[in-house]
């Protein structure tokens, strides 16, 4: 999947299970947790790619999310990258290819979503605030260069970090202070595994079971048959699945906000 595509899958997921946590269980979340909730789990949708680096100094090629922030994010994808390269060869079997690149290993794994979940909630507990306002900043910005890629673009990265800024301050300034935020983490794990399962549906594949050994191999890519598996960036993409992403994020969001909406009308349906 393309960055947009794996964004709207985030947003999507979150909004629809909103949407029956609010129906099933009389869950409510206030606007702002959800909007917030949304962008996190919109931003991690696009967080396994970080693993796909560029050429840094000339601040091209990568990721969508590594271009988001400029070189800077370009050079954290280059890190990863070569970390996820050398845990790839630190546990591969006979069977497993020679590679010369880490992208969708370690990072397109369920240990790696389990990781960063815990990480984020466990950093929102422990540092409050600070921690929070430094987590919405970065899945913030991977959100804006995700569901509005085309104008992300066009304002180049300064601007969409200084809108991710902003909006992390004001978000964390208005949210309680007196608990641990447990649904941005949450939301960082629920967004990277929807992430995988998109990969998943595309010929390449994702090792999702690793570290599981199948027939000598550590690292197997685990697909749809190419029969029926989606070309990345290929129209069945860019207008069928996205269309429909978007028509579940759309009812689902009505479904939460449109009783407010009405009571604000005294409108009784």
């Amino acid at each position: 999947m393309m960055g947009p595509s794996h964004a709207l899958s985030g947003a999507a997921v979150w909004l629809s299970g909103s949407w029956a946590l609010q129906q099933f269980y009389d869950y409510e979340q206030s606007p702002l947790a959800l909007a917030v909730g949304t962008a996190v789990c919109a931003g991690a949708a696009l967080l396994p790619d970080i693993d796909l680096s560029g050429k840094v100094t000339r601040n091209r090629g990568g990721a969508t999310v590594a271009r988001t922030f400029g070189v800077f994010s370009l050079f954290v994808a280059e890190v990863v990258e070569k970390i996820s390269l050398g845990v790839y060869y630190a546990t591969k079997l006979s069977r497993d290819p020679k590679r010369n690149n880490g992208h969708r290993t370690l990072t397109h794994t369920i240990p790696f979503t389990l990781l960063v979940g815990w990480g984020t909630t466990t950093l929102c507990a422990r540092y409050g605030k600070w921690a929070v306002i430094g987590i919405l900043f970065f899945m913030i910005g991977l959100a804006l260069r995700g569901l509005f890629d085309k104008w992300a673009e066009r304002a180049g990265w300064l601007i969409v970090t200084l809108v991710s800024a902003g909006a992390a301050v004001f978000v964390a300034a208005n949210l309680p202070g007196d608990r641990g935020y447990p649904m941005i983490g949450l939301a960082v794990g629920v967004g990277s595994f929807v992430h995988i399962l998109g990969d998943m549906i595309t010929r390449a594949g994702v090792p999702i079971l690793w570290p599981i050994p199948i027939k000598r191999r550590m690292w197997t890519p685990i697909s749809l048959p190419d029969k029926i598996a989606m070309r990345a960036g290929g129209r069945v993409e860019t207008v069928f699945v996205r269309t429909g992403l978007m028509v579940v994020s759309v009812l689902a969001a009505l479904g939460l906000v449109a009783p407010s909406v009405l009571e604000r009308f005294n409108l009784d349906i």
